[in-house]
C-alpha cells in the first residue's frame, strides 16, 4: 500500500518515496518481501504518476517478484479496495494468501512475514500485533486525563494484515453493501463488519510505521542492524 501523500512529513514527495542512503523507503519494503521464500508476487498500490518510478526501482534492484502497480484511490480504504479488486480481475486464485502491508513499514522482518503466512494458513486470517511497553491513558478532550486502560488487555496492530483473497473479496462486498466507504485499516474494517475471529500473528517492535519525520531518523539508524 503506497498511495499515501505523507502530508505530515512536510516533504516534496510522499514519505514512501523519500530516499534513505540513495534508496526510497518503498524499495526497502519491497526487498523484505522479495527475500522471503514463501512470497511469490508483489503488487504496489500507488498513484499512477509514480508507476514508472516504482517499476524502475523494481528493475534496478532486481526485484523479480514485482508484478505490477495498481492504481490507488482517494483514501487508503479506496486504495485497499482497488488492490483487492485488481487481484480478482487478474484471476488470482481465491485461496491465495494475501498480505496487505504499509509501504512505510520498511523494517518488517522475515519472521513477521512467516508468522502471518503460517497463522493465515492455519486459521484463515492473521493480524500482526505486538504488546505495548507503555501505559495507556484515557483522555477527555485534548488536555485532561480521564483514567487509564489496562495495557495487558490490549495489543497494537501493525501490518501485514493477512487473509485469503476470497475472504478479502467478501469483506469488500460487505462494506459496499452496507455503504462503508472509509475505514482506518483492513483490521478495523473486519471489526466493523463483525468478521470474527481474528487471529494474532506476532509482530516486531522495529516494524514501525514512518508517520512523523523523527520516524525516518529511527529507520535510518536501525535499518542495517
Amino acid at each position: 500500500m503506497a498511495g499515501g501523500r505523507g502530508t505530515r512529513f512536510n516533504s516534496m514527495r510522499p514519505k514512501q518515496y523519500i530516499e534513505v542512503d540513495g534508496k526510497p523507503v518503498l524499495t526497502y519494503t519491497m526487498q523484505a518481501f522479495e527475500r522471503h521464500p514463501q512470497v511469490s508476487d508483489i503488487y504496489v498500490v500507488c498513484s499512477p504518476e509514480w508507476n514508472a518510478y516504482v517499476q524502475a526501482q523494481a528493475e534496478s534492484h532486481a526485484l523479480t517478484k514485482f508484478r505490477a502497480c495498481i492504481s490507488s484511490g482517494t483514501t487508503s480504504f479506496h486504495s485497499m479496495s482497488n488492490g483487492i479488486r485488481a487481484l480478482i480481475t487478474m484471476q488470482v486464485e481465491g485461496d491465495s494468501v494475501v498480505m496487505v502491508h504499509d509501504a512505510v513499514r520498511p523494517l518488517v522482518s522475515q519472521d513477521t512475514i512467516s508468522n502471518n503466512i503460517n497463522v493465515c494458513r492455519t486459521y484463515g486470517n492473521a493480524i500482526t500485533v505486538i504488546y505495548s511497553n507503555e501505559s495507556y491513558m484515557k483522555v477527555d478532550g485534548s488536555i485532561e486525563a480521564a483514567g487509564y486502560a489496562v495495557r495487558e488487555e490490549y495489543m497494537r496492530a501493525q501490518t501485514p494484515h493477512t487473509f485469503t483473497l476470497s475472504a478479502l473479496a467478501d469483506l469488500i462486498a460487505q462494506a459496499e453493501a452496507r455503504g462503508i466507504a472509509s475505514s482506518q485499516s483492513l483490521f478495523t474494517l473486519a471489526n466493523e463488519l463483525g468478521y470474527a475471529p481474528l487471529y494474532i500473528a506476532q509482530g516486531n517492535m522495529l516494524n514501525l510505521k514512518l508517520t512523523q519525520p523523527q520516524d525516518l531518523k529511527i529507520f535510518s539508524a536501525v535499518k542495517d542492524i
